[in-house]
C-alpha cells in the first residue's frame, strides 16, 4: 500500500525512543519518552501506540510513558492460533512488561481492548497499579449485562462476525484496506483530528503480516471461560473513567454503576465526542489524565 511517508517510525518525534523488550515469551514493540513514576498505555482495535500521540508528549513531561504495541499488533510479535489472545495471557502479558521495564508498580492506561486488558491486570494484580485510567470500555461485568440487552447486542453486532474464521480478515484487506477508513468516518464525531495520514499509519500497521488476524483474535476470545472465571474485586486504588458520549460500539448506560467496582471513582463524560475520545479531544483527555494524577 502507498503512503506519505516509508515507514510508522517517522511519524513520533525525535524525543521519542522506539525500544524493543522480551516479555512473557515474545517480544515487544513500544515508543517511550520521559523520566520518572511509569506510566504505560494500551491501546484498542484497531490501533497500536500510534493512538496516544497526543498523550505522549504531555504526560512525559511528569513520568516515563511507555506506549505500547499490544501481542500481535505493529512490530510486536503475532503468535499463531486464537487461544495465544485469551485475556489471561493479555494480564500476564501487561504484567511481565512493567517487570521487564525494570518497575513494581504503574499508572495504567488504556482504550477499547486496552482497557480491558487494563480492568484485568488492576483486578489481577492490584500491587502493580497506582492508579487506573480507562477510556470508553466499561468495567466487564456492566458490559456482559450489557450484552443482555438487544440495544447492545445491536452495537456489538462486529463480535458476532469476528467469530468466523478467515471471513472477517478478508474483508478487511479488500480495497487496500479501506473498511478501516469507514470505520472511522462513521463512528467519529471529530473526524478532522485524524488526517489522512493517520489513516494509512494505522493501515500500515494492521496489513503487517499476522497482524490483521492477531487483532481479530482477541474477540475470538470474548465468549471464551477466561472472562467468566474472573472474580471481580473492588478495586483500592484510584480509577479515572474518561467516556466519549456518542460511542458508537458501546453505550453510555455501560458506565453507570461503575463505582460498585472501585473505592475512588470519578468519571468524565465527554459531550460530541465519539468511541475514539483521546484521538477526538486529545486536549481535554490530557486535562482530566494530568488533574487526576496531581491528586
Amino acid at each position: 500500500m502507498t503512503s506519505t511517508f516509508s515507514s510508522i517510525s517517522e511519524r513520533s518525534h525525535p524525543a521519542w525512543h522506539h525500544e524493543t523488550l522480551q516479555a512473557n515469551g515474545i517480544k515487544f514493540h513500544y515508543v517511550t519518552a520521559g523520566e520518572g513514576p511509569l506510566l504505560l498505555l494500551l491501546h484498542g482495535f484497531p490501533e497500536f501506540w500510534y493512538s496516544w500521540r497526543h498523550q505522549i508528549p504531555v504526560l512525559a513531561k511528569t513520568h516515563k510513558v511507555v506506549a505500547l504495541d499490544l501481542r500481535g499488533y505493529n512490530d510486536t510479535e503475532k503468535p499463531q492460533g486464537s487461544r495465544a489472545y485469551r485475556l489471561s495471557i493479555l494480564i500476564q502479558d501487561v504484567v511481565a512488561v512493567i517487570k521487564a521495564l525494570g518497575y513494581n508498580q504503574c499508572t495504567l492506561v488504556g482504550h477499547d481492548w486496552g482497557g480491558a486488558i487494563a480492568w484485568g491486570v488492576a483486578n489481577e494484580h492490584p500491587d502493580l497499579i497506582n492508579n487506573l485510567i480507562v477510556l470508553n470500555l466499561p468495567h466487564p461485568v456492566r458490559f456482559f449485562q450489557g450484552m443482555r440487552t438487544p440495544q447492545q447486542l445491536l452495537k456489538s453486532w462486529y463480535v458476532g462476525l469476528f467469530q468466523l474464521p478467515w471471513l472477517p480478515e478478508f474483508l478487511f484487506q479488500l480495497g487496500d484496506y479501506r473498511v478501516l477508513d469507514a470505520i472511522f468516518d462513521a463512528t467519529m464525531r471529530s473526524r478532522q483530528t485524524l488526517t489522512k495520514d493517520d489513516i494509512n499509519a494505522y493501515k500500515l500497521a494492521f496489513a503487517k503480516p499476522g497482524a490483521t488476524t492477531a487483532a481479530i483474535n482477541y474477540y475470538r476470545n470474548v465468549i471464551g471461560s477466561d472472562w467468566l472465571n474472573i472474580k471481580w474485586k473492588v478495586l483500592t486504588m484510584p480509577v479515572l473513567m474518561i467516556w466519549g458520549e456518542d460511542d458508537s460500539f458501546l453505550g453510555k448506560e455501560l458506565t453507570y454503576g461503575t463505582e460498585e467496582y472501585a473505592q475512588d471513582f470519578q468519571i468524565h463524560y465527554v459531550p460530541g465526542c465519539g468511541h475514539w475520545v483521546q484521538q477526538e479531544r486529545p486536549e481535554l483527555v490530557n486535562q482530566y489524565i494530568c488533574d487526576f494524577l496531581a491528586e
